[in-house]
């Protein structure tokens, strides 16, 4: 027993409908014939309440009709054929679409009732005394809803001229509307060629048809590649996507990066050192070329900041700034500038980040420049270091008891940070260092417990409420241990009780008694009632 492929014609006939995605792959076909076609000017009318298609194109016009109705086999040319790889099943999307079908071309012209076709009917070819240039195709009973609006999208790439409706289209993706460059894979369009506003969404057409596109763009911010027809297939039969699509993105993504290269090695060449690195940096860094940069002695200013507000755990980093203009070389060769490599703060770090504060470095990205360049040689990485905190006179230490952190508090009159190749004596601001707060002198605010923790729960929610306690706890327990008037002091600490509250204490006076030492107690007597002569009734301590 033998067997082999057999096709059965009815099937495939009536199945065919189903092949095209929507009823707009209707018109981009009959663009696609007009364009292999040679044509150079497309006009489509389409009156949406009659339901009346007509496409006319002032191309090479049809020889032999029976083409338009055999199924995959392709009429063009040998050189058309090995250049575009058309499928040989366009026209077939008409047949489907529409109730009637009429093609003239040069003398000839043939009505086809769609029906009548695909049932394999004969259809009578039929001479006409007038020529006609080029091709015109007429489709009856076609409901293309929105075409207005789809149209300019439809042909946004289309490298032909096409008007809808007497309006000329504005293609202006096509390449001839383009700055475009010449590429392995096709014609390239850049942005940001000249301003280095570079970006990677990218628009990929074939054939003037888009086959690639990301999810959102602005226009004005886009890439734009016209692939080789020869190198690249759609699929069939909508042609809207390319086949291997995940392997011929990264060969278009490979391609862009060397077009980069190109345009950047050019403008090297033409600009002055700042002007090439501060319009083209971000370019470089996008599409990976940094080593350009190697031998420049400019540096971008992108890379560095300086520390300007009291360093704490915060997604915004609000206490760095970027500088207006980046270090020399020579400053930076010759140790005038320290620039230093730190992760984002936390209470691991914040005495790196408070003695680079106090000791003015720059904090470098140094990831944004190549492993080769000279700046790498100069960069200390501070968190590889390790930096001892000193307390200098130190007054005590207590337990802040907050609603989110409880940290050790050491009060001192400075803090002394100390690494293998820096001291800094702090007197201004708190230092965080593991689960203690180190307040110096200068710092009366509540502030520190910001390097202590970022107050971000395990559900990414930011705890703003339990911030503001805990920094108004620590800020009046500095006020309060360095107080001066003891009565002040108390009344402070007896506000926070709210003893109002307690109708039993009303119109009652006390004796009250701190200890002394590292744990002192406290006594409390009450030496007065109202309407009582009786004193010294109660007694409690601790």
């Amino acid at each position: 027993m033998q067997i082999q492929v057999r096709i059965n014609e009815e099937g495939a006939l009536r199945n065919q409908r189903y092949a095209f995605t929507d009823r707009f792959t209707l018109v981009s076909e009959l663009l696609q014939n007009a364009r292999r076609a040679g044509a150079m000017r497309i006009e489509i009318h389409y009156d949406a309440t009659a339901q009346v298609l007509r496409v006319e194109d002032d191309g090479q016009g049809l020889d032999d009709f029976q083409k338009l109705l055999s199924f995959h086999e392709s009429g063009w040319d040998v050189a058309t054929s090995a250049k575009e790889r058309p499928f040989g099943v366009g026209f077939s999307k008409c047949l489907y679409a529409a109730t009637r079908c009429i093609v003239a071309s040069k003398h000839q012209r043939v009505d086809i009732d769609t029906a009548a076709a695909l049932a394999k009917a004969s259809i009578e070819v039929e001479p006409i005394t007038e020529a006609f240039t080029g091709t015109r195709i007429e489709l009856h009973g076609v409901d293309l809803p929105d075409l207005g609006n789809r149209i300019e999208s439809l042909c946004l790439g289309f490298p032909v001229e096409v008007l809808f409706n007497g309006k000329p289209l504005l293609r202006r993706f096509a390449a001839a509307h383009l700055a475009t460059m010449a590429s392995p894979m096709g014609t390239v369009h850049l942005t940001g060629t000249r301003d280095g506003k570079f970006s990677y969404n990218t628009l990929v057409f074939l054939q003037g048809f888009c086959v690639m596109k990301p999810n959102y763009c602005p226009f004005d911010e886009v890439n734009v590649v016209h692939l080789d027809s020869r190198q690249f297939m759609a699929r069939l039969p909508d042609r809207d996507k390319l086949i291997d699509e995940d392997v011929q993105r990264k060969r278009i993504d490979t391609e862009l990066k060397a077009c980069w290269r190109q345009t950047l090695e050019v403008a090297k060449t033409q600009l002055s050192p700042e002007r090439f690195v501060e319009t083209y940096y971000a370019a470089m860094r996008g599409w990976g070329q940094l080593d350009l940069l190697n031998d420049l002695d400019v540096l971008p200013a992108e890379l560095f900041d300086e520390i300007v507000d009291y360093p704490i755990q915060d997604d915004d980093r609000s206490y760095v700034r970027q500088v207006a203009v980046a270090p020399t070389r020579q400053a930076v060769e010759s140790g005038a500038v320290t620039l230093v490599s730190l992760d984002w703060l936390d209470d691991d770090n914040a005495a790196r980040w408070m003695l680079a504060r106090a000791k003015g470095y720059l904090v470098f990205d140094w990831i944004g420049l190549g492993s080769e360049h000279w700046a790498w040689r100069h960069v200390r990485f501070l968190d590889q270091e390790t930096v001892q905190v000193e307390a200098v006179s130190e007054q005590l230490r207590v337990q802040l008891e907050g609603r989110w952190v409880w940290p050790t508090v050491i009060l001192c009159g400075s803090v002394i940070l100390r690494s293998a190749k820096d001291v800094a004596e702090i007197t201004d601001a708190g230092v965080c260092h593991g689960d203690v707060l180190y307040i110096p002198a200068g710092e009366t605010s509540g502030e520190p417990v910001r390097q202590a923790s970022s107050f971000i729960d395990e559900n990414d929610q930011f705890q703003a409420s339990d911030l503001d306690a805990d920094r108004d706890a620590l800020a009046d327990l500095i006020r309060r241990l360095r107080s001066v008037d003891p009565v002040q002091t108390l009344d402070s600490l007896l506000q926070e009780l709210r003893l109002g509250r307690y109708p039993l204490l009303h119109g009652k006076a006390f004796q009250v008694t701190v200890g002394v030492g590292a744990a002192p107690g406290h006594s409390v007597a009450l030496v007065a009632e109202e309407g009582s002569a009786n004193a010294g009734a109660g007694h409690a301590g601790s």
